[in-house]
Order: structure tokens, then sequence, then C-alpha cells
């Protein structure tokens, strides 16, 4: 069975970070093992949080090692960790299953806590996640504000946004994933993917929430990784992360929620409703 290990907070009522992760992963016909680096209530403005400690990480992962379970992970995600220690946790976690697993995949999804004051990143680990993650990321999954800090290059338009792309290729990952574009164009969510052979982005139309959900982008790592994982190419998985996306949060706003509606929207997993094309850059 292919399974996919997934570091990240949890939210006891609503989607992000693990909770955002795990269904989708499974719908999609994977396991999912969920290690949970923050507990938190909801995503309301008052939630009640409290952080495990990362030490947890590196016991629960050894112990999975130890039970001979990590040779059989396909892939390691990480996603928002706020602490130096947390993110060290991390990287000893991808180095011990890319030894025990054969083709194992690591995830980068790097998220600096910019929306909420209480969980900003403390900016060692910042610091840390830039010089050490993601660099040994196989498949990087960011934001522009992330690529630029990666890249060192600015992403004010076309040309220069796939500049970044190609750059961060040359500084490890094998697949760059830009979940949002916003030079691109107006009216649009625009996403960005380089591999090492070309540069493709493609567009879904613009959804207006009165109150925006949170977890998008941890949705849009988890399906985009369990499409890797079921053997998709970088590129026909961009084309269905997108078009699943679109469909959740279709669902979402017809439901009249400010929280993803992925049990509601199951289906848009396996067979999306919408198709957006992929479109092949040739700069």
């Amino acid at each position: 069975m292919k399974s996919v290990i997934s570091i990240q907070p949890h939210l006891v009522c609503g989607q992000a970070g693990n909770s955002s992760t795990v269904f989708p992963v499974q719908r999609m016909g994977v396991e999912a093992w969920a290690i949970n680096s923050l507990q938190c209530s909801d995503s309301s403005a008052n939630p009640v949080s409290f952080s495990y400690p990362a030490e947890n990480v590196c016991h629960l992962v050894q112990a999975l090692d130890r039970n001979e379970r990590l040779n059989q992970c396909n892939a390691i995600i990480s996603g928002y960790q706020s602490s130096l220690a947390h993110n060290q946790a991390v990287y000893e976690a991808v180095k011990l299953v890319k030894s025990r697993s054969v083709g194992a995949l690591y995830v980068c999804h790097p998220l600096f806590g910019r929306t909420s004051e209480a969980r900003q990143t403390h900016p060692k680990a910042c610091r840390y996640i830039v010089d050490q993650l993601m660099p040994i990321a196989d498949v990087l999954v960011c934001q522009t504000e992330e690529l630029q800090l990666f890249t060192e290059l600015p992403i004010d338009n076309e040309e220069n946004a796939v500049r970044a792309c190609q750059r961060a290729l040359e500084k490890g990952p094998k697949i760059v994933l830009v979940s949002h574009v916003p030079c691109l164009a107006d009216g649009s969510v625009s996403m960005m993917l380089a591999t090492p052979k070309n540069v493709y982005s493609v567009q879904r139309p613009w959804i207006e929430f009165a109150k925006a959900p949170v977890g998008v982008d941890d949705l849009l790592t988890a399906v985009y990784t369990a499409c890797l994982v079921n053997h998709m190419s970088p590129v026909a998985a961009l084309r269905h992360t997108n078009n699943a996306l679109y469909g959740v949060l279709e669902t979402t706003l017809n439901s009249d929620s400010d929280e993803l509606q992925t049990i509601s929207a199951q289906y848009e997993f396996v067979e999306p409703t919408h198709d957006f094309a992929v479109q092949k850059y040739s700069i």
C-alpha cells in the first residue's frame, strides 16, 4: 500500500495542515500517516492552540523505523513549522525516510505564518527552512514570497516568475510548484510548475469568499503529492490538482461555509468536475 507521512499542524475543527491533508490523500488511495506538530482548536480569531515538543516528531519517526514501516513510505510532506527545533526534526525525518525507502519524495511546503502574529515563524527557523529544507526537497510547493526568499530574485512579472522557478531548480528541487502567481492574470488564480524539461502554467477562475477558507495550499500540496505517488507525471498531476481544487472551492462556496468542504466534495479528488488546460512556456 502506498503511504505518505505528513508533518504539519492539526485543526480540531476545520481544514488546514494535517486536517486538510489526511482525508484527501486517503480518498485518492494512499495511506496518510499524520504527525501533528501543533494542535489548534479552529481557524477562528481566538483559537486555543499548543505545540507538541519537537522531539515527538523524532520519536515517532524513529518508532516507525524500528517497526520497519519506513520502507513502505513513498513520500514525506512538511508544512508550517514555527520553531527552529521543529524544522530540524523535519530535516532528520526526511533523511531517515530517504535512507529506508528508495525513491521516497520529500515534498516541502514552507509557510512562514504571515497572517497570524501568534504564529509567526521564528527568524532562525525561516533561515533554516530556506537554507536546509528547501534545497533538499524533491518537490517544492510554495507561494511567491517563499520563492523570492529562496532564489533572491524578484517576482513582479511573468518572465521573472519563470526565471525564479528555474533558479529554484538549480538549488536542488526537481519540481517547483508555485501555488499562486498574481502577476500572470487578473480575475483568475494562476499556478506555475517548473521541471528540468519545461515550465508550465494553469489557471482557474477566481472565487470570491466573504471570508477566505484556510488550508487551501495545504490541500493543494496533499493532492499534488498523492498524484505523484499514484505515478502521474508532474504535468498531469498539476492539471488534476488544479481541477480538484477548484471543485472543492466551488462546493465550499455553494455550501455557504468558510471551511473547505473536503468531505462533501470528495469525488473531486478522484474525478474532478472541471478541466482547465495546462500551458507550456516557450520563454
